[in-house]
């Protein structure tokens, strides 16, 4: 099968426009729930309409195939983990400035309760 087919665009527009430009909006969305304490799983509907919107752009802005289900699959998956990650991200950074005396970082992703472990 041919990445074109695949990914329902080149993977010049795959890397460029899907993962580092809706990437960061992807990025800025779960950063954006996480900041206003939403739930982890509304970064999952908020992927989905991501996902939708940039099939629609690669459409319209390069050609790319617009009923493209495994490229829309793709792109929707990594959108998805672009936005968990930020989300998860800005949690332990929100955690652990609102809460200093509680909590300290272990990581990127991550916080410890103080004096433990």
């Amino acid at each position: 099968m041919d990445q074109n087919a695949l990914l329902g665009s080149s993977p010049l527009v795959f890397l460029l426009f899907t993962v580092v430009m809706v990437g960061w909006a992807a990025f800025m969305t779960g950063n954006a729930l996480a900041s206003t304490w939403r739930p982890m799983i509304q970064t999952v509907p908020y992927g989905i309409l991501t996902g939708l919107a940039n099939r629609f752009f690669v459409f319209a802005l390069f050609g790319g195939e617009l009923l493209s289900v495994t490229g829309f699959l793709i792109d929707t998956t990594i959108l998805i983990g672009i936005s968990l990650l930020a989300y998860r991200m800005t949690q332990a950074r929100k955690m652990v400035g609102q809460y200093p005396w509680l909590y300290e970082r272990t990581g990127l992703l991550g916080w410890r309760e103080k004096g433990k472990g």
